[in-house]
């Protein structure tokens, strides 16, 4: 008797574990279908625009500090992200440059992103570009899955990068879309000193007209241009 109750037990032990391992199996199945789905959309974004939350933590305060903004995105590699209303800083990325603009200082600083200074930037900057890959194979060049999750209707990708110089800046980052839609709705940067970047995305454009002088602006006289990666 005590026998055929241990091998009922173990019976039933089995019954569930092939009953959680068939869940586990259907939950990553949906979960890689999403994926692929919301990797099918990036191939439609020719550009896209959008008012943005940005929320930074930092370990030596203890409350965070937020700023509204827009952004613009041009395929394959072109962006504009303006924090502050007016603008205080403006981010643009060039073909062979970032510029970082303080207007109210009068002040530009160089990003190159050739030439052997600009490996760690260079990195970097791609992987600021990660919330539209035109592939799996795309992504996964540049990143390694560390979790997936879907809440109330929207998908979380944890993402860790492959490239050594990029995870000395920026260990990992998170992209989340819109399950219904797979509209882009948030990205979390996690640098190396703990401190995070979230950004929380409202108001979406897809494929509006954008002036190419959005990734391209004008220098005003009487600002000072600065590379802070030359030596």
């Amino acid at each position: 008797m005590g026998f055929q109750r241990e091998l009922a037990g173990i019976m039933r032990l089995t019954l569930i574990v092939c009953m959680l391992l068939s869940l586990e199996r259907t939950f990553a199945a949906e979960l890689n279908a999403l994926l692929s789905n919301w990797l099918a959309a990036q191939t439609n974004i020719q550009t896209w625009s959008a008012d943005f939350l940005q929320t930074r933590t930092f370990k030596s305060l203890t409350q965070p500090l937020t700023a509204t903004g827009h952004v613009w995105f041009a395929a394959p590699n072109r962006f504009r992200w303006e924090l502050g209303q007016p603008a205080e800083t403006i981010a643009v990325r060039a073909a062979s440059e970032m510029l970082v603009i303080y207007p109210k200082m009068k002040r530009i600083e160089r990003y190159p992103l050739t030439g052997s200074q600009a490996g760690e930037w260079r990195d970097m900057l791609a992987l600021l570009e990660s919330g539209f890959p035109r592939s799996e194979a795309e992504l996964r060049a540049q990143f390694k899955i560390f979790s997936q999750s879907v809440t109330n209707g929207q998908y979380e990708l944890a993402l860790e990068p492959k490239s050594a110089s990029a995870r000395k800046l920026m260990p990992q980052m998170k992209i989340a879309f819109a399950t219904n839609n797979f509209t882009l709705t948030a990205t979390e940067l996690r640098f190396a000193d703990g401190s995070t970047m979230r950004n929380d995305f409202t108001n979406p454009a897809l494929n509006p007209k954008v002036d190419d002088n959005i990734f391209a602006p004008p220098i005003e006289p009487g600002f000072t241009i600065v590379e802070p990666l030359k030596k």
